[in-house]
């Protein structure tokens, strides 16, 4: 259909990661004639490159630490060490087997998927293997790729992207890495757990410095406790090849040495050379400009994902690309409320949050309105079975809605879903505190938060 030049799809999609797929699953679902067209594999960077792997990684570490510290659970194991290759196919084994059913539901919903890299040849066009595919409506979600420093050259053996990482055939004896952000934590979170000495160098005041300060330091406090170091408030200033590894200087002299060096300083939009500017799609530093549903400043073209300036989160993309598919398929549409999305940091122990932070609900409101609560996990019969440590932090208008719940500890990933409706929904600490949580559970714990919120505490002092 692609090769037929008299064929013009309902939508031409560019680009076949989270917010590509999903806008081509959803139109295709919708009744649309969707083409889908990507260079490398389906599923983009979350499913290659990003969330997945770095999951799998992450719970390889998990289990290792597990082992390593059996005995306090009254079990007797021996931790033996990383056998990396076997890491490596276990990662494997999971993309494979998600990649295999993604590639079953493109193929379901009948999407022309078409593999080649494509460039925008007008504002209905791509071209893709010498072929032009046109459309009705085209869809820009080309995503990202690791960033870099002026100067700072990425080889891939000692001083490495988070895609090098990820295949690195070694477990390094020692590591720094750039940028405290989620990629970077993460990294050092697993690195840590598979016996790496780990350095982390931020140049802000913090690690996961968009998240809350309290759960900034509560992280910063349990990576202390684990080993892993931290170098906050100066900026990189350069790297060097050492004999056997890569030094770090940063801005106030200070160095490190180590193995490896990860650049982690985030993802910067994939757009250079695609036709984008030329076709007169306004730009910004790279990222494509859209307005609250997608849509650029040309009609026909609809960007979402990395490509865009919103939060670079898989289930973004999934959620702008359904929300153009519905939006060209004729369907109400309502625009994402970007404070309402869960976000999660997979590190040990999680950092997950949904809604504002206390410095922004007080720039909103004004600090005389703002109400803070923390429930200690240490008060949770789950976390105590569990060894965890950490915190629930809401933040709340007083005598109104709760407006951010900021959470710290294991598993707590897996507490946003709750949270997530507690703030989209607007509930008032009462309304959640009537609710009856399940005992003993993780998530009781954001029932006790607003109970003492709402004034009624139980297991928590007044």
């Amino acid at each position: 259909m692609a090769n037929d030049a008299s064929t013009v799809f309902d939508l031409v999609i560019l680009g076949g990661g989270s917010g590509g797929y999903a806008a081509a699953l959803r139109g295709a679902q919708l009744g649309l004639d969707v083409a889908l067209i990507e260079k490398g594999k389906v599923g983009g960077t979350c499913l290659h490159n990003g969330c997945i792997p770095t999951k799998a990684l992450l719970h390889a570490g998990e289990v290792a630490d597990q082992a390593r510290e059996s005995e306090q659970f009254g079990v007797k194991a021996t931790f033996e060490g990383i056998d990396i290759d076997a890491v490596h196919k276990y990662k494997d084994d999971v993309i494979s087997g998600l990649y295999k059913g993604l590639q079953g539901l493109i193929a379901s919903r009948k999407v022309t998927y078409i593999e080649g890299e494509g460039k925008l040849s007008s504002p209905t066009s791509v071209d893709v293997n010498g072929q032009r595919v046109t459309g009705r409506h085209v869809l820009l979600a080309t995503g990202s790729v690791p960033k870099s420093l002026p100067g700072l050259n990425i080889d891939g053996d000692r001083i490495i992207s988070s895609d090098h990482a990820l295949k690195l055939n070694r477990v390094p004896k020692s590591a720094i890495v750039l940028g405290g952000g989620v990629i970077g934590v993460e990294f050092a979170s697993a690195w840590k757990s598979f016996g790496t000495d780990v350095t982390i160098v931020e140049g802000l005041k913090h690690l996961v410095p968009v998240e809350d300060e309290n759960s900034s330091k509560l992280l910063e406090r349990a990576f202390r406790k684990r080993g892993i170091k931290f170098n906050l408030g100066t900026f990189f200033d350069k790297a060097e090849y050492t004999a056997d590894g890569v030094k770090v200087t940063l801005a106030d002299g200070k160095t490190f040495e180590a193995e490896v060096l990860l650049v982690a300083i985030g993802r910067g939009p994939v757009s250079a050379g695609l036709g984008y500017e030329e076709q007169g799609v306004a730009m910004d530093r790279g990222y494509v400009l859209v307005d609250e549903y997608m849509q650029t400043n040309v009609p026909t073209i609809s960007a979402v994902g990395d490509l865009v300036p919103t939060l670079q989160l898989a289930h973004v993309g999934f959620a702008e690309g359904m929300l153009v598919a519905e939006r060209l398929a004729g369907l109400k549409t309502v625009p994402i409320d970007y404070d309402g999305v869960p976000r999660v940091t997979y590190c040990h122990p999680e950092v997950a949050s949904v809604g504002i932070s206390e410095a922004k609900a007080k720039e909103l409101y004004g600090a005389d309105k703002v109400v803070t609560l923390k429930y200690n996990l240490a008060g949770n019969g789950k976390s105590k079975i569990l060894k965890t440590t950490g915190e629930i932090k809401l933040v709340q208008v007083k005598d109104g809605a709760v407006v951010g719940v900021h959470m710290v500890g294991d598993r707590m990933g897996e507490q946003v879903g709750e949270a997530q409706l507690v703030y989209n929904w607007e509930a008032l600490p009462a309304e959640v505190a009537q609710l009856v949580h399940a005992h003993p559970t993780q998530n009781e714990a954001l029932g006790e938060a607003h109970l003492a919120l709402a004034g009624k505490p139980l297991h928590s002092h007044d």
